[in-house]
């Protein structure tokens, strides 16, 4: 009963609120549009690219409009680890094991929210939760909009992988250490359906 009363006490508030309008959409994201998780040891550098063709197309959206910020619901986008290159079968190998993948099998980005940006109204700020192994942190990353139908989402965010409670794996008897600070470089190309 007391959840009954949550809920109409819930919908009163936002019919009744200033400026909120909710909506459902969907969007798809291009296969021009590119991840790239980067990375090094004290001996050199890898990357990891991930095949975008591998994205489960159109993406749901819910959102509430709240004075200037969307606030969405469940906005999700699951990237399996398998579908990552990282240019060799051992890299990939590694990889897969650094991320606990058989645990794991996915990293999971959830779009919270976004603000706009009071100096331009090009860029606005997505609050983006990521989930690695089980382990969860939000980032604020700045989204570029191009035109009305088309969104270019890029950037570059630097993640320590000990926050996940990951271990950067050694090799060659401890002489090859991966560094704890990866960097994702990403241009999403995402249009409205």
């Amino acid at each position: 009963m007391k959840k009954f009363f949550f809920i109409i006490i819930l919908f009163l508030s936002l019919a009744f609120a200033k400026n909120v309008v909710i909506k459902s959409t969907s969007v798809v994201i291009s296969p021009q549009s590119q991840l790239i998780i980067k990375g090094s040891t004290n001996v050199n550098e890898f990357k990891c690219h991930f095949n975008i063709e591998e994205v489960n197309n159109p993406i749901p959206l819910s959102f509430v409009l709240k004075e200037d910020r969307l606030i969405f619901e469940k906005a999700l986008l699951m990237l399996d680890n398998s579908c990552f290159d990282c240019g060799s079968r051992v890299i990939n190998k590694d990889f897969m094991n650094l991320l606990k993948s058989e645990e794991y099998p996915k990293i999971v980005l959830e779009l919270k929210e976004i603000k706009k940006d009071l100096s331009t109204d090009c860029i606005v700020h997505a609050l983006i939760e990521i989930v690695i192994a089980g382990e969860s942190k939000s980032y604020f990353i700045p989204v570029e909009l191009k035109d009305d139908k088309i969104i270019n989402v890029s950037g570059a965010l630097n993640l320590n992988i000990c926050d996940f409670n990951l271990e950067p794996p050694k090799k060659a008897l401890g002489l090859i250490v991966v560094s704890d600070i990866i960097k994702i470089n990403f241009d999403l190309v995402v249009e409205e359906k």
